[in-house]
């Protein structure tokens, strides 16, 4: 991977972006997936005479000599990255949209080829896909290894998704993606792992939680809480759940709720807080939480592995505690 390549195939995003907020007067988003779709179809998209013939002869020049079948998936994956942050800048993206780390989808990627599954081809789905950085991490190291998979997405936000389908064009990735909100009945059932980097907080509509475990008696539901019990039913049983979570996760009054749905329908195998240093105070600090479904040969571990990742350029302890995590999956997972 050629960090001058990435660097190339950005700055193609960003000229494109710029040329369009001023023309088709867009927030940057809008100019992005603009420049997205004029990229994946090969050709400029015009609508009320815009863009100009002028503006048009521009964008042919940025776009001349580019093709996206030209550049590997991370590339592709690390400039989209690039756009983000960019795009963070300009239209300060609220928490709950803004990618996951690098790092972390390394570590779920590590996590997930440890796991024990029972499939020739592992159908993998992600409740909040959000600009779809996380599953393409996976999607992508998955590509890697020769992995069979199907991926599936959902998500409410219509500008997120757009986002997440052009990434997924781009890295000729496979994955079915469905604008809804997770937390009404979803069509996607027995998937093999569920994954995502939760939004937290709370859901708004009371009445969409009817029928959950996880719902609060009074007032809104932690929407955390939710989606954790709505992904947990779509997978098969045996299947895992790998969600980045608030590290406070059971150490609040709604905790108990969340508890009592995994009774005998779900088993708590670990929860390994991120280095502290990654956040700016500890409320804020995230884990990774792994579940497993009740059902085929799945067991509740002998010891729930608790534990916090060392610092992310400590390679030496990370390489040791990587080791110690493949360990206990295989005594206690396999």
């Amino acid at each position: 991977m050629n960090t001058e390549t990435i660097e190339k195939i950005y700055k193609t995003f960003e000229k494109s972006i710029e040329i369009l907020k001023e023309e088709l007067d867009v927030d940057f988003l809008d100019a992005f997936i603009e420049t997205g779709d004029n990229l994946i179809s090969g050709q400029i998209h015009v609508e009320d005479g815009k863009p100009s013939e002028a503006i048009i002869g521009e964008l042919k020049k940025i776009y001349e000599g580019f093709k996206y079948n030209d550049y590997s998936p991370e590339e592709l994956r690390k400039a989209i990255q690039l756009v983000m942050i960019r795009a963070n800048k300009e239209e300060r993206i609220q928490a709950n949209h803004q990618f996951t780390p690098e790092a972390v989808g390394m570590l779920f990627n590590y996590i997930i080829e440890n796991l024990k599954v029972d499939s020739n081809q592992l159908t993998i789905f992600d409740p909040a896909v959000g600009t779809g950085n996380l599953l393409s991490t996976i999607l992508n190291y998955f590509q890697t290894k020769r992995i069979n998979f199907k991926g599936i997405g959902v998500d409410n936000d219509d500008t997120m998704l757009s986002i997440a389908s052009m990434s997924f064009i781009f890295e000729r990735l496979e994955v079915e993606l469905f604008h809804q909100d997770s937390i009404d009945d979803l069509f996607v059932k027995n998937v093999d792992i569920a994954v995502s980097d939760l939004p937290v907080g709370y859901y708004p509509i009371d009445e969409r939680t009817k029928g959950f475990e996880t719902r609060s008696k009074e007032g809104h539901s932690f929407v955390h809480h939710l989606l954790i019990e709505q992904s947990m039913k779509t997978i098969r049983p045996g299947g895992y759940g790998v969600f980045l979570v608030p590290s406070n996760l059971f150490q609040t009054q709604e905790a108990k709720k969340l508890l009592s749905f995994f009774h005998e329908k779900v088993y708590l195998q670990a929860i390994l807080n991120l280095p502290t240093k990654m956040f700016k105070d500890e409320q804020a600090q995230k884990s990774i939480l792994i579940l497993q479904k009740v059902g085929a040969s799945a067991k509740q571990a002998e010891q729930v592995l608790l534990g916090e990742f060392p610092e992310f350029n400590n390679q030496e302890k990370m390489l040791d505690f990587l080791q110690d995590f493949k360990k206990w999956a295989q005594k206690n997972l396999f």
